[in-house]
């Protein structure tokens, strides 16, 4: 029931043109490698094989886009595969296409890239597929795809309309290819945006050359998990010259009261007796200035969202890149901004 009411929520935000898009550093192979991972047990508790093709390696694969809706996206179709799939296999996936040519499917070497490239991802089941007059339906509100089986009418019809928003406020497209009895392909593309090598290790060196040159800041990790706790004092220990550390929001607000001087607060959203978000408004009751930026659950949906609601100035998705945290660091602290 929570889920129905968060789809319904979240299609009426989109209809309502509330849902924004956040554009930033995503590392697609580290995307698919967590949801392989994830839903593997879960696949071969069913007897189905679960297969992942990665069409790019490296910093290839690092491009420029909202990773949560990417990921939002890719869940729900791993999710529907898994439902209307009791045999065979299920196949995740992605590869570089032509713009002209996404529907031919025709694969491009990396070299050949231009600006007009896309990543065509693919979610393959082997399971009871979708009647042909119901293929386009289906990417409509509160519609399913009639399909013989009481796991077809869970849920309210609303997670595709959703990914298909979603894809096309990235600039892609969404479709299916199915033969009832046989299973279904659900395809989906997004603009290929990676960065050079060059362009790349000129920005570590710039951020590396004003790591140097900022003051150094005091900051609170706010954060309940010890090994993201140690993670964060690693990354930003060059960058400060005392770190508090505190594992529950209600010492977070303490910690804030007791030293106003504090820089810069790392928030971590889900903690026991306190959220982070709550945590943020108390802080902000008392303290205007502070930078806080918060760390929120990797891929959930309007995250930012309500961290910049609720007094954050910016979000980092969790798991963290220590690259990007620095970056974003640097953003509100560098003396040369």
């Amino acid at each position: 029931m929570l889920n129905i009411i968060n789809d319904i929520v979240d299609i009426s935000k989109i209809e309502a043109g509330q849902v924004q898009v956040f554009i930033s550093e995503t590392k697609i192979n580290e995307q698919t490698d967590f949801l392989y991972s994830f839903f593997k047990p879960e696949v071969e508790n069913k007897g189905i094989q679960l297969l992942l093709r990665n069409g790019l390696q490296g910093n290839e694969a690092i491009i420029k886009t909202d990773k949560e809706k990417v990921y939002a996206v890719l869940t729900n179709l791993i999710k529907n595969a898994i439902k209307f799939t009791s045999k065979g296999s299920i196949e995740i996936g992605y590869k570089i296409v032509a713009v002209d040519t996404l529907h031919a499917a025709e694969t491009l070497h990396v070299e050949t890239l231009h600006a007009t490239s896309q990543l065509q991802f693919y979610v393959k089941d082997t399971g009871f597929g979708i009647p042909v007059d119901r293929q386009l339906a289906i990417f409509d509100r509160f519609v399913q795809a009639d399909i013989a089986d009481t796991r077809a009418f869970q849920g309210a019809g609303l997670g595709l309309s959703i990914s298909r928003a979603y894809v096309e406020m990235l600039g892609g497209t969404m479709w299916v290819e199915s033969e009832e009895g046989q299973g279904s392909t659900f395809y989906f593309t997004i603009p290929y945006t990676a960065e050079s090598e060059q362009k790349q290790s000129e920005l570590k060196n710039r951020i590396n050359d004003e790591n140097s040159r900022m003051n150094k800041l005091k900051i609170l990790i706010v954060e309940d998990d010890e090994t993201s706790e140690m993670l964060i004092s690693i990354a930003v220990r060059t960058l400060s010259k005392e770190i508090l550390k505190v594992s529950t929001g209600t010492a977070a607000i303490e910690t804030c009261r007791a030293n106003p001087d504090i820089d810069l607060i790392l928030m971590d959203v889900k903690m026991p007796e306190m959220d982070g978000y709550e945590a943020t408004r108390q802080i902000r009751q008392f303290n205007k200035e502070v930078c806080i930026i918060a760390q929120t659950a990797f891929g959930l949906v309007d995250e930012k969202e309500k961290a910049i609601k609720s007094g954050c100035n910016d979000y980092i998705s969790k798991p963290l890149d220590i690259a990007l945290l620095k970056g974003l660091i640097l953003k509100y602290f560098n003396p040369s901004a």
